[in-house]
């Protein structure tokens, strides 16, 4: 708007300033979660950012870069969505309890909520069932809220007690208490119908021709589900329909659901944990088709990293949760937006 006093960057003293609680609450934070992870014997790591591949999730999307050898040849690389296919392969290779604070990157990413550059906190514990993951998150959440001292965590009019007991919904629960959708009845063994799901979103969501049961769920969670979600006290949302498994196993018992939950606080999503699949041919027919939808969508797809695919053939039964690091330190701190609580922000931004 014209005559607006232009924003100094944030490297500026005054600005800087107004900055720097939020990034002393960071410091507090971090130093407070290692503690926690030394206190249950894990190993801190740190694994590489250039990936063969990013990650094979169809709607997560990766810069791209290239790397010249000795030789002078050059090879594609990726910069990492997410630690996690590093991470896997240290468990295949005998570590049993680690974590790691992961800079990842995503394209096409950017809000009060998203950075294209952020923090990402993950940790595996091996031979442990996903539930002892996800209080693991809860007492993480809680761990970062008494190193700010702050009571309630609050954002967009939301609230959320970080040491209440949480609430513990089922994505099928959810669906029915938030849109009145049966969801497991849209689903037959591990495989979504994606006309019944139609018929039954009819009304609530705008279906379109070439929408997928994932995609019709998404719109359903996002627009019905999530708004309601970390109320008053943290939700752990779990057992995740079979056809959004991403890396997790599928239930035993039901095969309609699978080993896999979300944490939220204020109607944001901080975590998402995986019972962690250990079958590689299933987990190379779940990339598969994720790459042939990416393909048919954005236009491309990234390789398969052999070598974790490999890697998940060895591993041991384990559980996992990627916890996005900034947006909890956004709620513990009081910050309003994400890059309040990052040193620097994006490169290229004010």
């Amino acid at each position: 708007m014209a005559g607006d006093k232009p924003i100094s960057p944030f490297w500026t003293p005054s600005r800087h300033l107004d900055r720097r609680p939020f990034l002393q609450a960071r410091g507090a934070i971090t130093g407070a979660l290692r503690g926690f992870f030394a206190e249950q014997g894990f190993v801190e790591v740190e694994t590489s950012i250039l990936q063969v591949s990013p990650g094979n999730e169809t709607h997560l999307h990766a810069p791209r870069t290239e790397i010249i050898r000795p030789d002078g040849s050059r090879a594609s690389r990726y910069l990492r969505t997410s630690p996690e296919f590093a991470c896997k392969k240290l468990l295949a290779a005998g570590e049993e309890q680690i974590f790691e604070f992961a800079r990842v990157f995503r394209d096409r990413e950017r809000g009060d909520l998203h950075l294209p550059e952020f923090t990402m906190l993950e940790w595996y514990r091996a031979g442990a069932p996903y539930d002892a993951i996800m209080a693991d998150t809860v007492v993480v959440i809680a761990r970062a809220a008494q190193a700010t001292g702050i009571g309630t965590f609050a954002f967009r009019g939301r609230t959320a007690d970080p040491f209440a007991e949480p609430e513990l919904l089922t994505v099928a629960g959810a669906f029915e208490r938030h849109a009145g959708i049966d969801l497991l009845s849209t689903i037959a063994g591990a495989e979504g119908n994606r006309a019944a799901l139609a018929r039954a979103a009819a009304g609530k969501v705008r279906v379109a021709e070439d929408d997928t049961w994932s995609d019709i769920f998404s719109k359903v969670l996002v627009e019905h589900v999530e708004p309601h979600l970390g109320q008053g006290r943290l939700t752990i949302l779990f057992e995740y329909p079979s056809p959004e498994a991403a890396l997790a196993r599928v239930k035993a018992d039901d095969p309609r659901v699978a080993e896999r939950f979300e944490v939220y606080a204020c109607g944001v999503e901080l975590a998402n944990g995986f019972g962690e699949l250990t079958d590689a041919a299933e987990q190379r027919k779940r990339f598969t088709e994720s790459m042939a939808e990416k393909q048919r969508r954005y236009g491309e797809a990234y390789p398969l990293d052999e070598d974790f695919l490999a890697a998940v053939a060895q591993m041991p039964d384990a559980s996992g949760v990627a916890l996005g690091f900034d947006r909890l330190v956004m709620l513990a701190s009081g910050a309003t937006r994400i890059d309040q609580v990052v040193w620097t922000p994006p490169a290229g931004e004010t």
